[in-house]
C-alpha cells in the first residue's frame, strides 16, 4: 500500500498515538494499528473499534484527541463489554477476576506466573528452569540450540 502523501492527512493528523504504554503507528488502519499493544490482537482490536464506534478500515492518525482517550478507555474497560470467552486472563488465581491484561501487566503477570511453577517446583516449573520444552513438544531432535549433532565423517 502506498504511503498517503502528507497533505492529504490534513494538519490535525497524528503520527504517532500512545496507548497503554504503546507508540501506536498513525499511518495504520485502526484495527491494525491496535495490534501493537501488547494484549491486543486482530480479534480483539476488531472488537474495541466495534464496541466504540469507530471504522477499523480508516487510518489511527485522524482520530481526535477526545476519540483518542475513548478509545483508551475502551481498552482498559475491555473485560467488562466482551464475553468471557475472549479475555485473555480468566479466573485470575489471586484475585480471581476475569481480566484481559495489556501492556506491561502481560510481561509482569507472566514473569510471576512462571516464578509461582518454579518455586512449587511443578513439572512445567522445571522444564522453565532448565530451559526445556514445556508443552510437551519433541525436545530430542528438534528445536536445539547449539552444535549440530550428526553422523561424524572419516578423514
Amino acid at each position: 500500500m502506498a504511503q498517503p502523501k502528507t497533505e492529504d492527512l490534513g494538519e490535525d493528523f497524528s503520527y504517532i498515538l500512545r496507548m497503554a504504554d504503546t507508540d501506536i503507528d498513525g499511518l495504520k488502519p485502526l484495527a491494525t494499528a491496535l495490534t501493537a499493544v501488547k494484549g491486543v490482537g486482530a480479534r480483539t482490536a476488531n472488537q474495541i473499534c466495534k464496541n466504540t464506534g469507530f471504522d477499523a478500515a480508516s487510518l489511527a492518525g485522524h482520530l481526535s484527541v477526545e476519540d483518542q482517550e475513548k478509545l483508551r478507555l475502551a481498552i482498559e474497560g475491555y473485560n467488562e463489554s466482551v464475553p468471557l470467552w475472549m479475555l485473555n486472563r480468566q479466573r485470575d488465581l489471586e484475585t480471581g477476576d476475569e481480566l484481559h491484561l495489556t501492556g506491561q501487566q502481560v510481561k509482569f503477570t507472566l514473569k510471576d506466573d512462571i516464578t509461582r511453577l518454579r518455586s512449587i517446583k511443578c513439572y512445567r516449573g522445571v522444564r522453565h528452569a532448565s530451559g526445556n520444552k514445556v508443552r510437551g513438544q519433541r525436545g530430542r531432535s528438534n528445536g536445539r540450540g547449539g552444535l549440530t549433532l550428526g553422523v561424524n565423517r572419516k578423514k
